[in-house]
């Protein structure tokens, strides 16, 4: 697992040991970079996962800028000549950089999976590993091409050239092994065996030593004899490697413990272990040698290290799973990018407000201002009037020589005027109860609001919801204000608040006779705003209470609909208007004759609709039914009269001995009397 991790990282300790001589060897040369002290230094830091290498200050441990470089970058070394050189595992390529630009000016095809990567203490030579090569490539950095190619051992990782440049150690993973090359003839010269699984290597200030980190612990060189005299237990996963410019301490990362290994290197013991970010790999000291960098993998930080106290002083957040460590040498100069920012007297007001803005950038020598308005200034602090209410972003672009930066102040300035009033609402109108939210739309930024709704009660919320409780047309007002006054916004009969709609009507007359005039009057409640009237002749009408003829006899349907925003009600009353002729009398009876007593049934067949019957039934007695049942006493012959009357008159039918009635026989009642 921590070796599958190791091959995705690939050997950067190495990287820091060359870094290390480049500073033994030119510290003494640092020159100043514009405001920078002539001790400042600046240490390259590859992020595997984002393709850059940040640069930061090591004087105030901050990164300054972020490269773009080749795919998944690892190792790192710094020419004191001002070029920075990046191995690009990913791409199988070297990323030159030019640290006065901070940028890529050439990329130079290497072996495969480049990972390792050191320069000579002239500078005229970089020399790069090829894991899956078992090469190393050899490059002119005068022309940035591959001049010769070692064959070295077994995925070979970390390298260091030694400081009189002779000598170059690779380290081989796989083989167990590091390769001594000849920079002369670029030959290996010699082979040491080493401990399971090396990667890292640097070498001693007078270059008798070479250390060289194992899977657990350190192989200490003596570069006479190539032989290992001394090995030195270490954390787990032993990686990256540095020495301090005196010589007399190693430092070691310990990627599976998180920690980092001090070496005496009087003793060849470890002295102090001081813990750090998760995944330590990248490791190299500054030139004055009190502060040691640490790249932590899984972290993406960088832990500084007080190699007084051997405790950690400052992290340093970086890209994602920082791999090498290199540094930047005091004579190789680094640009000074401009950092934008402002202030200004005021950043609210009334208008026309006049802003007093005061440029507090760093390094600039030109300025562009962008105040939000559609205007815009060259000058170092320029005052301006905004003559409109509103919120205004400011932009600031600051330039010097070595490039620019802006800055962007998001509704920085805010301009108020008196306000305008108004508002909106989810609804206008709805049946009782109706709740209704109100929505504050006005302008000029109010900071106070005050709400009337028309039924007597009011509210100083910006949005509130109120409850209309009672039908009716209201009308609502809303006051708003801020320091510079007020305004009012009045809506007539903007809410509309209605019962439940239910259609009825009365009428002036249900019947009558021809012609017959009929005034409808609508007695609907919910507050309709439209009628529709079907009288059941095939008229209608849209009136509210209209008056309606019937110009012929019948019965009739009548149906109101009524309708308003919220629906529609119908109302339907049938037989509702009788319209009658002149009733014609006529009858019938269930016998005409009989034996007395007899009782007999009267039915009416009368035609137009009598409301009124009158019988006589010829014996003295009379009726009002309209289907009477009479009982004769007496025999006798008997006519019988009817009349009908409705609205429009009266009818007679007469029937002349309509009825006979006789008496029983006497043998009759005898033969009943003895049984």
């Amino acid at each position: 697992m921590k070796i599958n991790k190791k091959l995705h990282s690939i050997a950067f300790a190495s990287v820091t040991a060359i870094l290390y001589l480049i500073f033994v060897s030119s510290a003494a040369s640092a020159v100043t970079e514009q405001s920078a002290s002539p001790a400042e230094s600046y240490a390259y830091i590859t992020n595997n996962w984002n393709s850059t290498v940040s640069v930061v200050n090591t004087a105030m441990d901050t990164v300054i800028t972020t490269i773009p470089v080749g795919s998944s970058p690892d190792g790192v070394a710094v020419n004191p000549t001002g070029k920075v050189y990046v191995t690009n595992n990913g791409d199988n390529t070297i990323s030159v950089i030019d640290t006065a630009t901070s940028t890529v000016t050439a990329t130079v095809l290497v072996g495969s999976n480049p990972d390792g990567v050191a320069v000579n203490p002239t500078g005229t030579r970089v020399y790069v590993t090829n894991a899956n090569s078992d090469t190393v490539s050899v490059i002119d950095t005068a022309t940035n091409k591959v001049t010769a190619t070692v064959s070295v051992g077994s995925y070979p990782w970390g390298v260091a050239v030694n400081p009189d440049g002779t000598k170059v150690y690779a380290v081989n993973y796989n083989s167990n092994t590091v390769s001594v090359i000849d920079t002369a003839t670029n030959k290996v010269v010699a082979t040491i065996s080493v401990e399971e699984y090396p990667s890292g290597v640097a070498v001693s200030p007078t270059g008798t030593k070479a250390y060289v980190t194992n899977n657990y612990n350190v192989s200490v060189i003596d570069t006479t004899t190539n032989k290992v005299t001394a090995t030195v237990p270490v954390g787990s996963l032993a990686w990256g490697i540095a020495v301090n410019p005196e010589g007399t301490k190693v430092y070691v990362t310990n990627s599976d413990n998180d920690t980092v290994s001090v070496i005496d290197t009087a003793t060849n013991t470890v002295t102090a272990t001081v813990p750090v970010g998760s995944g330590p790999e990248g490791i190299a000291v500054n030139p004055a040698g009190t502060k040691v960098y640490v790249a932590n993998y899984y972290s993406g930080t960088i832990s500084v290290i007080n190699t007084t106290t051997n405790n950690v002083t400052a992290t340093i957040s970086i890209g994602y799973y920082p791999v090498a460590f290199g540094q930047f040498i005091g004579s190789v100069p680094v640009p000074v990018l401009p950092v934008a920012n402002f202030s200004s007297n005021v950043t609210a007001g009334y208008a026309p407000l006049s802003v007093q803005f005061i440029d507090i950038s760093k390094n600039a020598t030109e300025w562009k201002w962008n105040f939000g308005d559609g205007t815009t200034s060259t000058q170092q602090s320029p005052t301006h009037k905004y003559s409109k209410a509103g919120t205004y972003t400011v932009n600031l672009t600051v330039k010097n020589a070595e490039g620019s930066n802006t800055t962007i102040k998001t509704d920085y300035i805010k301009v108020t005027a008196k306000p305008v009033a108004n508002f909106t609402s989810s609804v206008t109108s709805g049946k009782v109860p109706l709740n209704v939210v109100f929505t504050d739309t006005s302008t000029g930024t109010p900071t106070g609001w005050k709400w009337n709704f028309g039924d007597g009660t009011t509210s100083t919320q910006q949005n509130p919801t109120h409850k209309y409780s009672t039908a009716g047309t209201y009308t609502v007002n809303l006051t708003v204000k801020n320091a510079a006054g007020s305004n009012t916004v009045t809506k007539t009969d903007y809410i509309s608040v209605t019962e439940k709609l239910v259609a009825n009507f009365t009428s002036s007359v249900t019947s009558g006779k021809l012609p017959l005039t009929v005034t409808f009057t609508d007695t609907s409640t919910g507050t309709p705003t439209k009628w529709k009237w079907s009288f059941g002749d095939g008229t209608t009408s849209t009136q509210q209470n209209p008056i309606h003829k019937y110009s012929k006899a019948g019965t009739y349907t009548v149906n109101l609909t009524v309708t308003n925003t919220v629906g529609s009600n119908t109302v339907t009353k049938t037989n509702y208007i009788i319209i009658a002729t002149k009733p014609v009398a006529d009858f019938t009876s269930s016998v005409t004759s009989g034996k007395a007593p007899i009782n007999i049934a009267f039915s009416d067949t009368s035609t137009g609709t009598p409301t009124k019957w009158q019988w006589n039934f010829g014996d003295g007695t009379t009726s009002t039914q309209q289907n009477p049942v009479h009982k004769y006493s007496k025999a006798g012959t008997y006519t019988v009269n009817l009349t009908v009357t409705n609205a429009a008159g009266s009818n007679t039918a007469i029937k002349t001995d309509y009825i006979k009635v006789i008496e029983r026989s006497i043998a009759t009642i005898s033969a009943k009397s003895i049984s």
